[in-house]
């Protein structure tokens, strides 16, 4: 008899890269095809996509991609997806937009792009999903009701409880009950914001903040926000309008998105109101508004630039700057940074831990309860988030009554079956995270990472040594070129060491036969490896270069 199989992919024990695989049977749905950013020491990567060796091994059975919303984190690793993988993406709108607006920037012309509306019910092989509508910090955010065979399932998304939404459309609490009265098998909930007590905010309640921060400056105001952040840029909008001031939006991604949500309705700026970076030097500074990326101190967004003074549109005494947006885990050492750079600037820095100019997009407790307390189901597998937030949200799925043997913490490629009357962690397949720097996708593993790690801490030493080809005698001094290693005019005793070192390594070519050169080699790596550590307790990349005549 077949199973469900419950397969994340990406989004557990992490923030980011969300990526979950339903299957039964000869069927197959995919929840989210997300990305994530490198870490610190992911040198020279540009970003990070689920391993989705599983779906490519299971493409016939692959029905769908379904999509939650439209943040990069769900969506991202789409135009890698579909160029293996080439079946539906369903999602709202707005989502379906930004994938198609990413599609053309890797010319993939054959996608099946498929919009949706909330209360939609599909059919997808032996299951059928319906989109519920939810709140988050972007427009078209829904969970999803998955009838398969055994059960339904529920996956919330990225979801909060805001009753005041700037849409006018609250989450479908009602829906959700009564698929909870019904009988839900699993939930799979957010859980990023699970060690927060009490509730989110409504995006409505932050609008008081911008009128009092328009309200005292004496200069430019200029806002850093998540370019998606829709709601928080129409917010900005207004009061700036209201203050009498024009606004310039900077950032590539914030043209985009902006240009993408003004034509489908859900940004209300008119075009009078909005002036280009050149053209602000015809207002004066307390007649200005720039609202731009940033929020998370990326190197070359509008705001770094603007901090470090690479910008058309620098900051300086008397501009007031809000950052809009909380730290994502990992970027916090960038966001200070640049706080930083800007207060030495002489700017006003308005930011999350001074006033309340961020509104997170995630429940925290006490919706999650709610989520819980309405949909009742049988199993419980908190999704998206790092493995702190999943154990305080199994903890208050265990408060909530839930039985402890049936709250299931996975890792990535854990294979969860149900069957009529339990549940079992019976497998892993394959799965990670692939690195993609520039054109290359995978091809960097973790002996380049760890090569680029060295070369940046420790620089690099290329040893030249000239043999005969026929008896492998030295012949030339050996030649050492560091780079990040020391200065080679303030360490020419410790180079000239080195080089006799290299010259008693170098007669091992003499005293072996030629088809054990490599060995040879080698030594010439190891006795300079040793070398350089004992004089220096550094550990540069050491390159042997044989140069035979």
């Amino acid at each position: 008899m077949d199973k469900l199989k419950i397969i994340p992919l990406g989004g557990i024990g992490e923030i980011g890269k969300n990526m979950t695989v339903i299957e039964y049977g000869n069927d197959i749905v995919v929840i989210d095809c997300g990305l994530s950013f490198p870490d610190e020491d992911m040198l020279g990567i540009d970003l990070v996509i689920p391993d989705m060796a599983y779906l490519e091994a299971n493409i016939e059975k692959l029905r769908g991609f379904l999509i939650t919303h439209g943040h990069e984190d769900h969506i991202g690793a789409l135009p890698y997806a579909l160029k293996k993988l080439d079946v539906p993406v369903f999602g709202t709108d707005l989502a379906i937009a930004l994938i198609q607006n990413k599609l053309d920037e890797h010319n993939i012309t054959h996608a099946k792009l498929k919009t949706i509306q909330p209360s939609d019910i599909i059919e997808l092989g032996c299951m059928s999903v319906e989109f519920i509508k939810t709140s988050h910090s972007i427009p078209g955010a829904v969970a999803l009701a998955i009838t398969t065979p055994v059960g339904v399932i529920i996956h919330t998304g990225d979801f909060k409880m805001d009753f005041t939404p700037m849409d006018g459309e609250p989450i479908d609490i009602a829906r959700l009950a009564d698929y909870g009265s019904c009988g839900v098998l699993a939930l799979l909930s957010d859980s990023t914001n699970a060690e927060s007590q009490g509730y989110t905010q409504s995006e409505m309640e932050i609008g008081k903040t911008f009128e009092h921060y328009f309200d005292r400056a004496k200069g430019r105001v200029i806002v850093a926000s998540f370019a998606s952040n829709i709601y928080r840029i129409q917010q900005v909008a207004e009061v700036a309008i209201a203050h009498g001031r024009v606004i310039c939006l900077q950032g590539r991604s914030m043209l985009s998105i902006c240009s993408i949500a003004k034509k489908l309705g859900y940004l209300d700026i008119p075009d009078e109101h909005i002036v280009d970076v050149e053209s602000l030097k015809d207002y004066p500074d307390d007649r200005i508004c720039v609202i731009t990326t940033g929020s998370q101190g990326e190197p070359m967004s509008g705001l770094f630039r603007m901090a470090n003074s690479s910008h058309k549109l620098n900051v300086g005494y008397g501009d007031t700057i809000i950052i809009s947006a909380s730290a994502i885990p990992g970027n916090e050492v960038g966001v200070a940074k640049v706080i930083n750079q800007l207060y030495q600037k002489g700017a006003e820095v308005i930011y999350d831990k001074m006033a309340d100019v961020h509104v997170s997009g995630h429940a925290h407790k006490g919706e999650l309860s709610i989520m819980l307390a309405v949909t009742r189901p049988e199993y419980f597998v908190p999704v998206h988030g790092e493995f702190k937030h999943l154990y305080h949200h199994a903890d208050l799925a265990r408060d909530m009554g839930i039985d402890p043997e049936k709250i299931f913490i996975l890792n990535l490629g854990d294979v969860l079956e149900f069957s009529d009357e339990s549940a079992i962690i019976t497998q892993t397949v394959q799965s990670g995270g692939i690195l993609v720097d520039g054109l290359g996708i995978g091809d960097i593993g973790n002996t380049v990472l760890k090569d680029r790690r060295i070369l940046s801490q420790e620089g690099v030493v290329v040893a030249v040594i000239t043999i005969s080809k026929s008896t492998g005698a030295l012949l030339t001094e050996p030649e050492l070129i560091t780079r990040g290693f020391v200065y080679i005019k303030e360490s020419e005793q410790l180079i000239s060491n080195a080089k006799e070192a290299l010259k008693k390594a170098a007669q091992k070519f003499a005293e072996t036969p030629r088809h054990d050169w490599a060995n040879a080699k080698s030594n010439v790596r190891t006795t300079l490896k040793n070398f350089l550590h004992e004089q220096t307790k550094r550990m540069p990349l050491i390159i042997p270069l044989i140069i035979e005549i």
